[in-house]
């Protein structure tokens, strides 16, 4: 529970120290069909964007606001455009205000799962289930 406290307070503090400012340069340059829409991603993007890399769970910390970012999500008034054209708008303006060179950095990590003999993937789970049932 302590751990839960802890995460929640440092989530406010985060909150008020200009991740809201962020947000709404962020997201100025959305238009949603419905301004609830709006509201909902602004609130939506601050709760991720106060605890980047964490769950939409563990971020909306309720099952309520939960169930509202996935509901927000499979909106089919919401698109792919409808979010990222105030992310696009404000990556150019933040571009037009640099001076000199700009990098753009991306991943290009693969994985490949492709195996040199795959007849033994899952061998340990085989073995297991004999010792289980040799028991």
């Amino acid at each position: 529970m302590g751990l839960v406290k802890e995460r929640a307070g440092a989530r406010a503090q985060r909150l008020t120290t200009g991740i809201e400012t962020w947000v709404d340069r962020e997201v100025a340059g959305c238009e949603f069909k419905d301004e609830r829409l709006g509201r909902r991603f602004c609130k939506l993007l601050a709760q991720i964007g106060s605890d980047m890399g964490q769950s939409i769970p563990l971020v909306c910390q309720d099952w309520a606001n939960t169930k509202a970012a996935y509901r927000f999500f499979s909106n089919e008034r919401v698109d792919e455009a409808d979010i990222l054209c105030g992310h696009f708008e404000a990556t150019r303006g933040r571009v037009a205000a640099t001076e000199g060179p700009i990098l753009v950095l991306h991943d290009t990590t693969e994985f490949s799962f492709k195996r040199e003999k795959p007849d033994l993937i899952g061998l340990r789970a085989r073995r297991q289930d004999a010792r289980s049932a040799a028991s």
